[in-house]
This record gives structure tokens, sequence and C-alpha cells, in this order.
């Protein structure tokens, strides 16, 4: 029974991780148009995976499920936040559209160039905090939906040898976004003093550029912790070869 065990847990590995998948196309370094090769192939990697797959143990991207966010932001700054959001849910990676990604030759370090026409984040959350200039405190279901973001992602890559093949080793993502809008509400802010509750969500709502600006570093956070978590899937079970054929060990 051991044997059987083996043998197919080595089958699934050669079968379901090492098979190459139809939606990743493979680019060489020295080809003079690498950059748009692999702008098109990460276009179509984000393409395939939303409704997830299965074969390399991807949940569906969109809409996506994480069960918690833990928000910490201190300091003299506009945003002083103890917040947490649960049973989060995430619409909107779906329709990403790569505008730019490029390999580092001698690191791998990719940078790559987003946009995202929407993102709506659902959930329930706890918070004891301040934006702007109004202290906050609640705990309740709330969603926050903004458009047009612009994402510039550098993603720090290790190369690992496995079984023959290299795999890429996100080990940090660091982001940077612009946001063209957003909209935003709470519910049960102020122990559901529903005066309040609606004032505050009115003035954050009139006022959505500061608050974006000021939740900027929050937002990018919970982008890069999302983001991490796809590609450490993706590239620890599909070798880095199939995405660049020319790879030098």
């Amino acid at each position: 029974m051991l044997r059987v065990a083996v043998l197919v847990f080595f089958l699934h590995f050669a079968c379901g991780v090492i098979k190459h998948p139809d939606y990743v196309k493979t680019c060489y370094k020295k080809d003079p148009e690498f950059i748009n090769c692999s702008t098109h192939a990460v276009q179509a990697l984000f393409d395939a995976i939303p409704p997830g797959q299965p074969d390399i143990g991807l949940a569906p991207l969109d809409p996506l499920k994480v069960p918690r966010l833990n928000i910490l932001q201190g300091g003299g700054g506009p945003v002083t936040v103890n917040a947490s959001l649960s049973n989060v849910t995430v619409v909107g990676f779906g329709k990403t559209q790569v505008l730019y990604n490029s390999v580092d030759p001698v690191t791998y370090d990719f940078l790559t160039k987003l946009r995202l026409e929407r993102l709506r984040i659902d959930g329930l959350y706890e918070l004891l905090g301040r934006i702007l200039v109004i202290p906050l405190r609640g705990k309740g279901s709330c969603w926050f939906d903004a458009k047009n973001l612009d994402i510039v992602a550098k993603s720090d890559v290790t190369l690992e040898k496995r079984e023959g093949f290299h795999f890429y080793n996100v080990t940090a993502i660091h982001v940077k976004f612009s946001i063209g809008g957003l909209k935003l509400h709470m519910y049960n802010l102020f122990d559901g003093i529903k005066a309040l509750e609606d004032s505050t969500n009115q003035y954050l709502n009139a006022n959505w550029r500061p608050v974006a600006d000021s939740l900027n570093p929050i937002l990018s956070k919970t982008i890069e912790d999302i983001m991490i978590g796809i590609l450490k899937t993706v590239f620890d079970n599909i070798p880095a070869d199939y995405f660049i054929g020319d790879i030098e060990d």
C-alpha cells in the first residue's frame, strides 16, 4: 500500500505539476522582443487563473476568498488604525490588464505594471483608529469599491532547483499604485449610532481622494499579501523554465 501511495504521488507530480500548462507561454531572454513576449505571457496567465487551477492548488481568483486580513498602521500620520477584516471577498482581479512585464536577466526579479478597472472588497471589520480628522470605532460589515487602479509591482525572486527544473521563489512583493476613484461604507460605526455612521461615511466618500492617499500604505500591503499568495502558489508548482526557456544555472 505504501509503495502504491508513493507511486501515485510521483505520478501526480510528474503529470499534474511538471506538465507544461497550455496557459503558460515560454519566452527567451535572448529574444530582442523578450519584454513584449513576457508581457503577453503574464497576461495569458492572468486570463487563465481567475476560475482557479486545481492542478496546481490555486483557488478561484475572482471572486477571491481571504479568511482574514490584519491591518495595523500607527504613528503621527493621517491614519492610525488597528483593524482586521474577516470573511473577505475580493472581486476584480479576474479582469487584470497587464501593461508591462520585465524580468531582470541576472536576479530574475520581476517588474510588472497592471491596471484594474475595479477592485471591490467586502468583509466583516473590527476597527479602532483615526482616518484624517475622524476617530473611528466599530464592528460590522463593510465594503470598499475602487476604480481605475494602476499598479506597479516589483517582485523579489530567487531561483531554486528541484527535480531537474528551476523554480521561482518569490520572497517579497513591493506595490505602488494610483487610484481613480473610491467609494466605501462601514456599517455599525460608533456602536450603531446611525446619525454618526451616516455622516462619517458621507464625509469619507466626499473626501475620497485624501482618504485614498491616507489609506495607500494599508491598501498597498493588502494587495501585496494577496499577490504574493497567488504568485507563490503558481511558481511553487510550475517550473520557471516554462516561463523563460533559456535560464542559466
